[in-house]
């Protein structure tokens, strides 16, 4: 399996900062934003990895990554010279894919599910991970009976369910078939909610319901957010280790002679 780290888009919800970086390289507590879905990609031992993004960007997203190297894996770029949707980038990934499968993950998605032995299973059709929202509207909405997707709707004004389809695709190699006849939305783009339909209708979707926090990190409010929590969770583990250390280091008490 191969990956794909998909960092493109205007970022205009992040307005002035994404007139500086690409949102990806936005920090988020002590790590840059796109270290996240990296470290996903890389805890499920994919080791080749292809990066996309604007040609705005690309410099500083070339010369911050470099080769791979330092993260032990490798790298290879492409330009999406114009954001005309999230099927259309990872269409540009199928000479990089060899036949593969692929793990498409969005540069802003932050997932705090282990989600590593998913896509180390993955055998072949589609899957997807979703997620309990509050606020469904703004997401693509995922209608499931049992082990089973039955719908799927791009932003719906009236949800058939409050699971969001999150930032993370698996598919294997003949969505790029499917993607290269594929039709623009309305919104003049090519929508990645057709793939998965594609892999639904033909009986070869599945799904994984998150437990844990996920963000998508593309406004300010959920940048935030995201700082908060990685921040929160990284000084309870610091916490938990000093606690360990010290009951490690702590000298046994002997029992009292006549004990």
């Amino acid at each position: 399996m191969k990956g794909v780290l998909i960092c493109g888009g205007l970022g205009t919800r992040l307005l002035p900062l994404t007139e500086v970086t690409n949102k990806s390289l936005l920090p988020v507590y002590d790590q840059p934003l796109i270290f996240y879905p990296l470290q996903t990609l890389l805890s499920a031992g994919i080791e080749e990895i292809m990066v996309i993004t604007g040609p705005e960007n690309i410099d500083q997203m070339t010369g911050f990554l470099g080769s791979g190297s330092k993260f032990n894996c490798k790298f290879t770029y492409r330009v999406q010279d114009e954001p005309k949707g999230i099927a259309q980038a990872l269409g540009m990934a199928e000479e990089f894919s060899a036949g593969q499968d692929i793990c498409a993950l969005l540069g802003d998605n932050i997932y705090f599910d282990t989600i590593s032995q998913h896509i180390r299973s993955f055998a072949g059709g589609g899957h997807i991970f979703v997620k309990e929202v509050q606020d469904p509207k703004r997401f693509g909405v995922v209608e499931v009976d049992g082990t089973k997707v039955v719908s799927i709707e791009e932003k719906p004004q009236q949800p058939r369910s409050n699971l969001a389809q999150t930032g993370c695709y698996l598919y294997d190699n003949r969505c790029f078939e499917f993607i290269r006849n594929l039709q623009p939305s309305d919104r003049g783009e090519l929508e990645i909610t057709d793939v998965t339909k594609w892999y639904m209708q033909n009986g070869k979707l599945g799904y994984t319901v998150l437990q844990d926090e996920w963000i998508d990190a593309g406004t300010f409010e959920s940048l935030h957010k995201a700082a908060i929590l990685v921040r929160e969770r990284k000084m309870g583990q610091h916490k938990e280790q000093v606690q360990e250390t010290a009951q490690a280091a702590a000298p046994q008490q002997q029992p009292m002679i006549g004990q």
